[in-house]
């Protein structure tokens, strides 16, 4: 068997070695092969751009805080820490974290990544954990500043108009907050929101003096036992 190969206008014969074509198939195969990868790594660095083009479109369209754009991290803070117990980063994280999620959470490493273009207050991007720090922090202190309320409104120290006081300072600066940043609540979900903690806190401000009169009627009786044990004694020694 012979193979013809053309080298410039010159016909030579060469005969044919099998080590010769394995040596060109494998050229060959190899030469496909890159070809692929450069084809798949050209469609990997497209869809790259689609997406990064996508999120610093959905970055640029952002426009929460913009009513404090201009306004320092120092004086957000001060602000926050007069009327809350949440600073301002803790704040503002737990916007974005409500904002940018998916089905498996929070997009932290987005998140952290673009944090200065997405609040106009905070000066340099967080890392995924210290994104995740804050978000924690935040939840933690909602909680404790729950249980501190639902303490007051139980132990009987507060009155019923003295918690509707407390509950409506409350919301005017949840209001104002929400204004602030941007969030707008359908005026309907407001008023159900606010008619369901004023129901909640009602019955618990009844259940709680219930249980303080039934617990101070549980004191008195043994007082009155004791004095007319006192008296009965006295008398004996009469």
């Amino acid at each position: 068997m012979m193979l013809y190969v053309k080298e410039q206008k010159n016909i030579a014969i060469v005969h044919c070695d099998p080590s010769y074509i394995d040596t060109e198939i494998h050229r060959k195969g190899s030469r496909l092969q890159k070809s692929k990868r450069g084809t798949e790594m050209s469609n990997q660095e497209e869809e790259t751009v689609q997406i990064d083009g996508s999120r610093r479109e959905e970055i640029s369209k952002y426009r929460k805080f913009r009513k404090v754009d201009g306004a320092t991290y120092r004086k957000v803070n001060q602000f926050l820490r007069k009327h809350t117990y949440v600073t301002a980063r803790e704040w503002a994280i737990a916007r974005l974290c409500s904002d940018f999620k998916t089905t498996a959470g929070a997009e932290m490493t987005f998140i952290g990544e673009n944090l200065p273009d997405l609040v106009p207050f905070m000066e340099e991007p967080y890392s995924p954990q210290a994104v995740n720090q804050a978000r924690t922090s935040f939840k933690r202190k909602v909680r404790k500043s729950g249980a501190t309320f639902f303490y007051g409104a139980m132990c009987g120290f507060f009155t019923l108009d003295e918690l509707d006081d407390i509950l409506f300072e409350s919301s005017e600066i949840a209001r104002f907050l929400l204004e602030v940043e941007g969030t707008s609540l359908e005026i309907d979900d407001e008023i159900e929101i606010e008619d369901r903690i004023t129901d909640i806190m009602r019955r618990l401000g009844d259940s709680a003096n219930i249980l303080l009169n039934k617990r101070s009627q549980q004191s008195i009786q043994p007082d009155e036992t004791n004095s007319r044990q006192s008296e009965r004694d006295e008398d004996n020694d009469e």
